[in-house]
């Protein structure tokens, strides 16, 4: 199975990467409530667009703090000769199942990612909580039982042989849309809820910068002279975890995991050396390519992030970021502050609201240069 057979291709496995990095600049507490905003619920990106890149896309320039209105079609002119856009090519999986327990009891799994051939973690929704040994019915012939419980998260084993994961996902399982989207997934769903470059199967959540994609706007992209690369980070359901400690240094982020491979470290390189900036699809891209740079620069890695990336941040991989509109008070939205200064991220938001952008997965984009470039930190410390 790919998915597992991948980790550890790389002799080098990244570790957890716990909120104090020594990358974190010594900067005052920072409060979940200093990224609150409003945002009325009718915003809220219900369905997506009628055409993949028709999306409206807010560009902010991180330093000076100037923002404009553009449509997505805008990105190319965006991007100059030399610059190497940076793409997460994760698959979703239709990571929704809905099964009977022995008893006869509604049970709803919600797969956080695929461990091996028999064996997955997940979120399991049911009148009362299964307990190890219990066993789950999804369709007419499969079979799981409850292995163990890893905090909010059971370990669940499929008792059949024959088919592996996704083999039965794909028969039996629902695209597992956001819980911010109030409607069953829709078979267009299938389709617009994954990106026209998705490969590598194993996200339970997608990529939503991507969504706006189209092979039209890639390939101008491309004709401009802009090199386009990839990263793999399985997106888990724990990207919609919210932050519950006041105080955002105690929130404990969730680990997914990631991939960057030789080949695209070799085009960072070369970007570089050619005077080229690193533009990333999303913050799952970010959060790749942070993971992955150490003192000599970036290195291929294959394993598990759990970086959290907040104001005081110190940035060394990215210089603009294409994404969406993100939650009051997550973690994405943390991350994009650090990324193009707080204050400028929120004032974009309100002006957001006020011209009814849309929001979240199925919303409009943003296009960000960073507030404070490399040179500029360094002189700093």
């Amino acid at each position: 199975m790919r998915i597992a057979a991948r980790v550890g291709k790389y002799r080098k496995c990244v570790p957890l990467v716990k909120p104090f990095s020594p990358f974190l600049l010594i900067s005052l507490a920072m409060r979940r409530s200093d990224f609150h905003f409003e945002l009325p619920r009718d915003l809220i990106a219900q369905y997506p667009i009628h055409r993949r890149d028709a999306a409206r896309m807010l560009i902010l320039d991180g330093k000076t703090g100037d923002y404009r209105d553009g449509m997505f079609t805008d990105l190319p002119d965006l991007l100059q000769p030399g610059d190497l856009l940076v793409l997460n090519d994760t698959r979703v999986i239709p990571a929704r199942l809905y099964g009977l327990k022995d008893s006869g009891g509604k049970v709803e799994i919600l797969i956080e990612r695929l461990l091996d051939n028999e064996r997955l973690l997940a979120q399991v929704r049911a009148s009362k909580t299964p307990k190890p040994g219990t066993r789950i019915h999804i369709g007419e012939v499969v079979m799981l039982e409850v292995e163990e419980r890893r905090d909010e998260f059971h370990v669940l084993r499929l008792l059949q042989g024959g088919p592996g994961w996704l083999d039965l996902l794909e028969e039996y399982g629902h695209m597992p849309l956001p819980p911010y989207i109030q409607r069953a997934a829709e078979a267009m769903d299938a389709e617009r809820y994954q990106t026209v470059y998705a490969n590598e199967p194993g996200a339970v959540a997608a990529p939503t910068a991507g969504l706006h994609f189209t092979d039209d706007v890639l390939a101008r992209i491309a004709h401009r002279g802009v090199d386009i690369g990839y990263v793999t980070l399985h997106v888990g359901a724990g990207t919609f975890q919210p932050v519950r400690a006041e105080e955002i240094e105690n929130h404990r982020m969730h680990s997914e995991w990631f991939q960057v491979d030789a080949d695209l470290c070799e085009q960072v390189r070369r970007a570089r050396e050619g005077g080229g900036r690193i533009v990333a699809a999303g913050t799952t891209v970010v959060r790749c390519l942070e993971s992955a740079t150490g003192e000599e620069g970036l290195e291929p890695v294959s394993g598990e992030t759990a970086i959290f990336i907040y104001p005081g941040y110190r940035f060394r991989a990215v210089d603009c970021l294409l994404t969406n509109f993100h939650l009051p008070e997550s973690t994405l939205l943390m991350l994009v502050c650090a990324f193009a200064g707080r204050d400028n991220v929120l004032r974009a938001y309100r002006y957001a609201v006020e011209e009814r952008y849309r929001f979240f997965s199925y919303g409009d984009a943003m296009f960000l240069t960073a507030a404070t470039s490399d040179k500029q930190q360094a002189a700093s410390e």
